[in-house]
Protein backbone atom coordinates (compact mmCIF):
# COMPACT_ATOMS: atom_id res chain seq x y z
CA UNK A 1 0.00 0.00 0.00
CA UNK A 2 0.99 3.55 -0.59
CA UNK A 3 2.04 5.55 2.45
CA UNK A 4 0.79 8.85 0.93
CA UNK A 5 -2.88 9.54 0.35
CA UNK A 6 -4.02 10.42 -3.14
CA UNK A 7 -3.00 13.97 -4.08
CA UNK A 8 -5.49 16.55 -5.22
CA UNK A 9 -5.35 18.73 -8.32
CA UNK A 10 -2.18 20.73 -8.81
CA UNK A 11 -2.29 24.48 -8.41
CA UNK A 12 0.16 25.18 -11.21
CA UNK A 13 -0.87 27.50 -14.00
CA UNK A 14 -1.65 26.01 -17.39
CA UNK A 15 1.13 26.26 -19.99
CA UNK A 16 1.15 29.55 -21.88
CA UNK A 17 2.91 30.42 -25.13
CA UNK A 18 6.22 32.31 -24.88
CA UNK A 19 6.51 36.00 -25.71
CA UNK A 20 9.16 35.50 -28.42
CA UNK A 21 11.56 37.98 -26.85
CA UNK A 22 15.28 38.21 -27.52
CA UNK A 23 17.69 39.06 -30.31
CA UNK A 24 16.21 39.13 -33.79
CA UNK A 25 19.33 40.53 -35.51
CA UNK A 26 22.85 39.55 -34.51
CA UNK A 27 26.06 41.57 -34.82
CA UNK A 28 27.18 42.02 -38.43
CA UNK A 29 23.77 41.27 -39.94
CA UNK A 30 22.13 43.80 -42.22
CA UNK A 31 19.04 45.64 -41.01
CA UNK A 32 16.57 47.65 -43.05
CA UNK A 33 14.50 50.59 -41.81
CA UNK A 34 11.82 49.45 -39.36
CA UNK A 35 13.16 45.95 -38.78
CA UNK A 36 13.13 44.76 -35.18
CA UNK A 37 16.58 44.17 -33.67
CA UNK A 38 15.68 43.20 -30.08
CA UNK A 39 12.46 42.50 -28.20
CA UNK A 40 13.03 43.03 -24.48
CA UNK A 41 11.48 43.99 -21.14
CA UNK A 42 13.03 47.24 -19.94
CA UNK A 43 16.19 48.75 -21.36
CA UNK A 44 18.62 45.88 -20.89
CA UNK A 45 20.20 47.02 -24.15
CA UNK A 46 20.05 50.72 -25.00
CA UNK A 47 19.60 52.27 -28.45
CA UNK A 48 22.65 53.77 -30.14
CA UNK A 49 23.08 55.56 -33.47
CA UNK A 50 20.43 54.58 -36.04
CA UNK A 51 18.28 52.66 -33.54
CA UNK A 52 14.90 53.64 -32.08
CA UNK A 53 13.16 52.60 -28.86
CA UNK A 54 9.51 51.54 -28.98
CA UNK A 55 6.89 51.90 -26.24
CA UNK A 56 7.44 48.29 -25.16
CA UNK A 57 11.26 48.78 -25.20
CA UNK A 58 11.61 47.10 -28.60
CA UNK A 59 14.73 48.26 -30.44
CA UNK A 60 14.29 48.81 -34.17
CA UNK A 61 16.42 50.08 -37.07
CA UNK A 62 15.92 53.70 -38.15
CA UNK A 63 18.43 53.47 -41.01
CA UNK A 64 19.73 50.77 -43.33
CA UNK A 65 23.06 49.26 -42.35
CA UNK A 66 24.88 46.69 -40.25
CA UNK A 67 24.01 45.87 -36.65
CA UNK A 68 26.77 46.49 -34.12
CA UNK A 69 26.66 45.65 -30.41
CA UNK A 70 29.02 47.35 -27.94
CA UNK A 71 29.37 48.34 -24.30
CA UNK A 72 30.08 51.81 -22.95
CA UNK A 73 30.61 52.53 -19.24
CA UNK A 74 29.26 49.07 -18.41
CA UNK A 75 26.02 49.54 -20.39
CA UNK A 76 25.06 47.52 -23.46
CA UNK A 77 24.20 49.40 -26.66
CA UNK A 78 23.23 48.49 -30.22
CA UNK A 79 23.74 50.67 -33.30
CA UNK A 80 23.03 50.40 -37.02
CA UNK A 81 26.04 51.58 -39.03
CA UNK A 82 26.13 52.16 -42.79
Amino acid sequence: MSHVKAGGATRQASPRPGKRRGLKKFGGETAKVGQIIIRQVGTRTRPGVGVGLGRDYTLFAMTDGFVKYFTKLGKAYVSVIK
